[in-house]
């Protein structure tokens, strides 16, 4: 008999050969309906796998990212299935799970092109081959066979995959009359997939270079039920009015331009106020945290980047070294913050009464992005990040990273994002070499992250090889209001980068000792973030926050003067106004400046211009009644505070 562990703890016994499938159903018939993967030992299998020693394991549904991910990737499987149906000869490139379903790369044969109206009938082929029920079949073969198998079928993209394995064994996955070379893991049997939507082609240039061939990516995403993916069609709609770049250009808030370059935005004037609202909140909160602001340069001698170990790791994804006329000279554009914070600290002795040392920065960096990969403010070529850097004592690195935590939760709270599971990234134990730094460092750092999260009773999930390269990570998962995951906010343990700094402090024995640096931005960057909140908020920002908060509608131009007025009034009392003066019958004005999203809309004519008052109208709610000016002043600014005294106090 074997010992299976489950997530619990306890332990059950089974014959060799046990399945997971098998284990489910030993639990109750329910789970084994649902059940769609299994981790072994940490590592994602089919259901129907043979287990033959004593293991850990844990069991996904449709609920955990592990079980979409095994349902997405077998329904990659199944839309190539159909596609090579109806265009025999197709070569197929990678097929991978995406954040909200998958996609495949496909070489169409004889020049053949898809287009949106043919995804239709690849649909209706999906849920027919899905019906069969078609066991999805795991075959271990040798490097040669498969190499010879798809030589002869005459795929060169496979065999280029194939070549780059290790020799040994391969799998491929067999179901119905379609196989693909695959590590897996999959699902017992197509008929699982019971609603498919296939939502859009585009082209992607096989493996990510422009210098390949442009294949045809389609993207599509599958559902147990046929009512899951009507509630996702509807959750798409509702997606598409709240797309940032939508409601970006409808605020005024940023643009792109071909002149300037892809991927870097362009920050209008309200897009800027938005920006500079959010970076003056984290400030105020960081300076109440003990925080000093540091300000570094936008290009590093490219010998920095190999010292902190960046150069090496993700050169590639760096712009081309910019050569000075100087000879032998290299910068690069700056790739991220710490090397430069990293350089600020050793530039004067520290004693360990003087840590921990706190410093912040809104710095912009630079990586590069292939062109197809760009979209809009979530993924860009220049990114500013609220980066801060600690650098404290072994013994105070809980308690710092504790208070990372705290400011993270004032953010959360400030701008409503209330659903969140925070996800534990951990070194993969498998796969070491990818990371730098000595074991018992790593493991110090594992261990002060997983302790910070029990104490503080967070909800977190843990996901090995989800480190960076020099340490372990906490990221906040947030769902928003489509109830979408987004990743916002991180922090990081770093023994090695003081290591490879040679960062040191005296300490109280007079010795000589190495701080601990903590990685930490919790907004992640501000551009992905504000693309998120617009989403989020569907551009309905808190009033503290919104760029303008209030604008003055004048009943006709002969009430332009007193709108005047009325706005200098009001940002001479910290509130952000405009003045509405179009030529426009009142009710446009209302509708126009709706879709606007101004909070407050103040409507002023003979009466108001009389009485010294404003008839005051709020986004969403309607007529709030007429008001004196300073009593509408004192109202707006009373809500302001009261918004912000929540999250600093």
């Amino acid at each position: 008999m074997i010992k299976i562990t489950l997530p619990d703890n306890s332990v059950k016994e089974f014959e060799p050969g046990v399945t997971g499938f098998d284990i489910a159903r030993s639990i109750s018939n329910r789970l084994a309906k649902d059940v769609l993967s299994i981790s072994v030992n940490g590592q994602v299998w089919d259901l129907m796998r043979p287990i033959n020693e004593d293991a850990s394991i844990k069991l996904h549904t449709w609920d955990d990212r592990e079980g979409k991910e095994t349902f997405w990737h077998s329904s990659a499987h199944l839309m190539a299935e159909a596609i090579e149906f109806f265009y025999p000869g197709t070569k197929f490139g990678i097929g991978p799970t995406v954040d909200n379903g998958f996609y495949y790369d496909v070489d169409l044969a004889d020049g053949k092109v898809l287009s949106d109206k043919d995804l239709p009938q690849i649909e209706k082929k999906m849920i027919e081959l899905a019906r069969e029920k078609n066991d999805i079949v795991r075959q271990e073969i040798s490097k040669a066979d498969a190499l010879k198998t798809y030589t002869e079928k005459g795929d060169p993209y496979k065999q280029e995959l194939i070549s780059e394995l290790e020799d040994g064994t391969i799998t491929l996955y067999n179901q119905g009359n379609f196989t693909d070379l695959c590590r897996g893991p999959h699902l017992p049997n197509t008929g699982y997939i019971k609603a498919v939507k296939l939502t859009s082609i585009a082209g992607a240039y096989w493996r990510g270079d422009e210098k390949n061939k442009m294949l045809t990516r389609i993207y599509g995403i599958t559902f147990p039920k046929q009512k899951m993916l009507e509630e996702y069609l509807v959750m798409l709609e509702e997606a598409k009015k709240r797309d940032h770049r939508k409601i970006g250009k409808e605020m005024e808030l940023f643009t792109f331009s071909q002149r300037v370059g892809l991927g870097l935005p362009l920050w209008l004037p309200k897009g800027a106020m938005l920006r500079d609202q959010l970076e003056q909140f984290l400030k105020k909160v960081q300076k109440k945290f003990g925080y000093e602001q540091v300000i570094t340069p936008h290009i590093g001698d490219v010998n920095l980047y190999k010292t902190s170990g960046h150069f090496q790791k993700y050169g590639a994804d760096s712009f081309q070294p910019i050569h000075t006329p100087a000879e032998g000279e290299e910068y690069l554009l700056k790739p991220m913050n710490c090397p430069h914070h990293c350089e600020i600290y050793s530039s004067k002795p520290h004693s360990y009464k003087d840590l921990p040392v706190r410093m912040a920065e809104f710095g912009t960096v630079y990586r590069y992005e292939q062109s197809g990969e760009l979209h809009g403010l979530t993924r860009v070529r220049g990114f500013t990040q609220d980066d801060a850097h600690i650098f404290c004592r072994p013994d105070q690195l809980k308690e710092e990273f504790l208070k990372v935590i705290d400011i993270i939760f004032i953010i959360f709270k400030a701008l409503d994002f209330n659903d969140y599971t925070a996800q534990i990234s951990l070194r993969d134990p498998k796969n070491t070499e990818k990371y730098i730094g000595s074991d018992e460092n790593w493991e110090k750092a594992e261990r002060a992250i997983i302790e910070a999260c029990d104490e503080k009773g967070l909800n977190t999930v843990t996901e090995l090889g989800e480190a960076a390269f020099y340490g372990p990570k906490l990221d906040f998962m947030i769902k928003d209001a489509l109830g979408r995951s987004w990743q916002l906010g991180t922090i990081q343990v770093d023994y090695n980068l003081p290591e490879r700094f040679e960062l040191e402090y005296i300490g109280a024995d007079d010795k000589r000792h190495r701080p601990v640096m903590i990685h930490r931005a919790p907004f992640g960057s501000m551009e992905r973030f504000v693309a998120v909140l617009i989403e989020h908020t569907a551009g309905k920002f808190p009033l503290w926050l919104t760029p303008e908060q209030v604008v003055i509608l004048p009943i006709s131009e002969k009430y332009n003067d007193y709108a005047q007025k009325v706005s200098e009034y009001l940002n001479n009392s910290d509130i952000r106004a405009i003045i509405d003066e179009r030529n426009e019958k009142i009710g446009r004005k209302i509708r126009d400046n709706e879709l606007k999203r101004i909070p407050y809309l103040l409507i002023v004519g003979e009466k108001e211009m009389e009485e010294n008052t404003v008839s005051v109208r709020r986004q969403g709610e309607g007529d709030k009644g007429t008001m004196q000016l300073d009593e509408f002043a004192e109202f707006v600014n009373k809500e302001v505070r009261e918004q912000l005294s929540a999250f600093y106090s």
